[in-house]
C-alpha cells in the first residue's frame, strides 16, 4: 500500500497511527512537484480496507464507505486534510465603496475525481450535523473533470468544531491552524446546534479497524 504526500508531517501522523516502522522518501511526481511516500505491506489492513469499500485506484472508483457515524468526524478530518482544504482570507472587493466593507471569508472544500465521493459526505455531513455545502464540477480541457464539495463560512465553523472535537486529535497542523482563528470567535455553544456525537460515547462498531499481532 501506498500513500503520497507533500506533506511529510501527515504521512508522520499516519505512521504513527498506524504503528508503522516504514521509511518516508521523497520522489518527484509526474508534474515535476517533490512529494513523500510511504509504502509498506499489511495484507490483513489491505483486505479490511476492502471489506468497507475501498478499492484499487480508487481515485475514479471511490464511494460510499462503510465508515460508522462515530468515527465520521475523524475521517472527515482525515479527507480534508489529504484532499481537502481550509481556506482563509480578506475579502477587500467593495472596500473602494466602503472601508467596513471588508470581511473574513472561510471554505472548507474537499475535491475528488469520483463524484459519489463527495455526494456521500454531503449527505452524511448533512444527517450528523446540519451541514449540506454545494458541489461544484470544475473542468480543464484535457483532463477528468473534479468534484468540489464546498462549505461557506457558517457551516465551515461548525464543521471545524466538529472534526477537532479535542485538541490532541491527530491532524496536519498547518490546516487546523487556519481553522484555529474562527473556533476561538465562536464556541461551540453559539452555533445553535450540538450534535450527539460530540460528546464522543463510546459505541461498538460492526467494522472496527483488525488487531494486529
Amino acid at each position: 500500500m501506498t500513500v503520497t504526500s507533500k506533506d511529510a508531517d501527515l504521512l508522520e501522523t499516519l505512521c504513527g497511527c498506524l504503528h508503522l516502522r516504514a521509511s518516508i522518501s521523497r520522489y518527484r511526481n509526474g508534474p515535476g512537484r517533490f512529494c513523500h511516500r510511504v509504502q509498506w505491506r499489511d495484507r490483513v489492513l489491505y483486505d479490511w480496507l476492502l471489506s468497507i469499500g475501498l478499492t484499487p485506484k480508487k481515485s475514479l472508483t471511490l464511494g460510499p464507505l462503510a465508515v460508522p457515524d462515530e468515527h465520521f468526524a475523524d475521517f472527515f478530518r482525515g479527507c480534508i486534510d489529504g484532499d481537502g482544504s481550509i481556506l482563509v482570507y480578506t475579502d477587500r472587493y467593495h472596500a473602494a465603496k466602503n472601508e467596513r466593507y471588508v470581511y473574513q471569508r472561510l471554505y472548507v472544500s474537499l475535491v475528488s475525481a469520483s463524484r459519489p465521493f463527495p455526494e456521500w459526505i454531503q449527505a452524511t455531513g448533512d444527517r450528523l450535523i446540519g451541514v449540506t455545502g454545494v458541489i461544484e464540477m470544475k473542468l480543464t480541457p484535457g483532463r477528468r473533470p473534479i468534484w468540489l464539495l464546498r462549505y461557506a463560512k457558517r457551516e465551515s465553523i461548525r464543521l471545524l468544531h466538529w472534526m477537532y472535537y479535542q485538541p490532541s486529535v491527530p491532524c496536519l497542523h498547518r490546516k487546523r491552524a487556519n481553522a484555529a482563528q474562527f473556533m476561538s470567535r465562536t464556541p461551540r455553544g453559539m452555533l445553535g446546534y450540538v450534535p450527539a456525537c460530540w460528546n464522543r460515547q463510546t459505541i461498538r462498531t460492526q467494522n472496527p479497524v483488525p488487531a494486529r499481532a
